[in-house]
């Protein structure tokens, strides 16, 4: 398994990332679930694609640059076969690696209500639940997480 950044423009990159939405269309019975503006090739500082041993892309993980060193996680995906399998930890680990080798001292993140399975994934990953930000205020279903980068913790990625 390797982890490469790749063009958000990347058409194995934008295949999961239409897989992603589709999946959180069918959770949420809704076409469009996002509530605020949607990460695009003009706010997104890096996205990264996980490819399995074939070389087939099969999990991805951006970042978004929020201001005051303080990063975004967008877009996270792993393809269902794949789960269970330390891919989406090894992209979280990468995300936190590039973030932090760009001196931004946390990563923020938003999920949802009905994606019990991320909220275990996030919180088992050392990210705790905060209040609800920026786009994601005042709405419910959201739930938003975050990990500030300490001495504490090495955050080199298992897959260096």
């Amino acid at each position: 398994m390797k982890i490469e950044q790749v063009a958000w423009a990347d058409p194995e990159a934008a295949a999961l990332r239409a897989r992603q939405r589709a999946e959180i269309a069918e959770r949420y019975g809704t076409p469009d679930s996002e509530p605020g503006v949607a990460p695009s090739a003009a706010d997104i500082a890096a996205f990264f694609v996980a490819y399995e041993n074939g070389g087939t892309a099969v999990g991805c993980g951006g970042l978004r640059y929020l201001g005051e060193g303080i990063g975004e996680v967008k877009r996270m995906y792993v393809a269902p076969p794949w789960r269970g399998s330390g891919m989406a930890l090894q992209i979280l680990r990468g995300l936190e690696d590039w973030a932090l080798g760009q001196g931004w001292t946390s990563l923020r993140l938003e999920t949802g209500d009905a994606q019990p399975d991320a909220v275990r994934f996030y919180t088992r990953s050392g990210y705790e639940r905060i209040p609800n930000f920026g786009a994601y205020t005042g709405v419910e279903s959201s739930w938003c997480f975050e990990r500030p980068f300490g001495s504490d913790r090495n955050f080199a990625s298992p897959t260096r």
